[in-house]
């Protein structure tokens, strides 16, 4: 299927350019060679002259494009499919396992969404239909990127946590004051040893201050890092919790209008995380957007999801 947001292609430079061409080109022009007859000639000139002018425009050769076009796009889609679903199967193997257990759990909840989306509608196909399957795969995509962001961040909290950079701080502050203050005082003689001596110390002094600034700046990234992972737990609570409050809506009322009002005000809010998401530098991985995929992706790939445990169940 051809997206209607595909501009049409050049069928005109298609043609010259294409097989058809050079069809023509052989039973007009060829076949006026063939007979050596002036009347031959003049008649495949003609005959090659109308086809150049009728035959790109032809809904014969429209439809032999299209369909090519068709053919092409849906292989690209395909391996579209299959190169981010690779993608998000090592994004949950590498998530530990109560992260994919939060994941499936959120899956289960969209399954319910999806499930009495369709009864609303009558358990037939449409396109808002469609179009709620995207917005909760976007939905999924977005709380998997989460969880993956806050497990790198907590991996790299406990790593700094065992180097106990505060004390290093500290200790390091201590010195570089201790150091000042023995260069600041008086030097006791002018002798060529005191002087080289001091010199060293002043070495010192210079390389103890670019550590305590090294040492601050792991500070000032660390408390980024516990913030950015604060934010990230916070937005996966959001979402699973809008997720629910979209499920218990589409339980009670059945009803397809306000089901779909309720996903876009909830969807609405994924931009923001969104954004917040493209500002993570160390993060451009993950960053990217869900790409165009058919509705329902995320959902109907939950069975094929390598060592993921079942959900838990929640409590009442």
């Amino acid at each position: 299927m051809i997206d209607p947001a595909t501009p049409p292609p050049a069928y005109r430079r298609l043609f010259w350019r294409g097989a058809e061409h050079a069809w023509l080109a052989v039973g007009t022009l060829g076949l006026g060679f063939v007979t050596g007859e002036p009347l031959g000639l003049l008649i495949g000139g003609v005959a090659y002259a109308l086809g150049l002018v009728y035959l790109p425009d032809s809904g014969w050769f429209r439809r032999r494009v299209d369909a090519r076009r068709a053919i092409e796009e849906q292989a690209a889609a395909t391996a579209r499919a299959a190169e981010f679903q690779a993608r998000r199967a090592q994004l949950l193997d590498n998530l530990s396992r109560e992260r994919r257990t939060r994941y499936q759990a959120l899956v289960s909840v969209c399954e319910d969404i999806s499930a009495a989306s369709a009864e609303a509608e009558g358990g037939e196909l449409s396109l808002s239909l469609d179009t709620r399957l995207r917005k909760l795969d976007e939905l999924l995509w977005t709380y998997l990127r989460l969880l993956t962001i806050e497990q790198s961040l907590e991996t790299y909290l406990e790593t700094e946590r065992r180097e106990q950079l505060d004390a290093s701080v500290a200790t390091a502050e201590e010195e570089l004051a201790a150091l000042e203050t023995e260069l600041a005082a008086p030097a006791p003689d002018a002798s060529a040893a005191t002087r080289e001596m001091r010199e060293t110390r002043q070495k010192l002094l210079a390389s103890r201050r670019e550590r305590l600034l090294a040492l601050r700046q792991r500070l000032a990234r660390v408390a980024q890092a516990r913030a950015n992972r604060d934010l990230a737990r916070s937005e996966q609570e959001r979402l699973v919790e809008q997720a629910k409050l979209i499920r218990a809506d589409a339980v009670a009322h059945k009803n397809a209008e306000s089901l779909g009002a309720r996903i876009d005000l909830s969807i609405e809010h994924l931009a923001e995380t969104n954004r917040w998401l493209s500002d993570l530098a160390e993060f451009k991985d993950l960053t990217a957007q869900l790409p165009p995929l058919p509705a329902g992706t995320l959902l109907a790939s939950r069975a094929s999801t390598r060592a993921a445990p079942p959900p838990i169940p929640e409590r009442s």
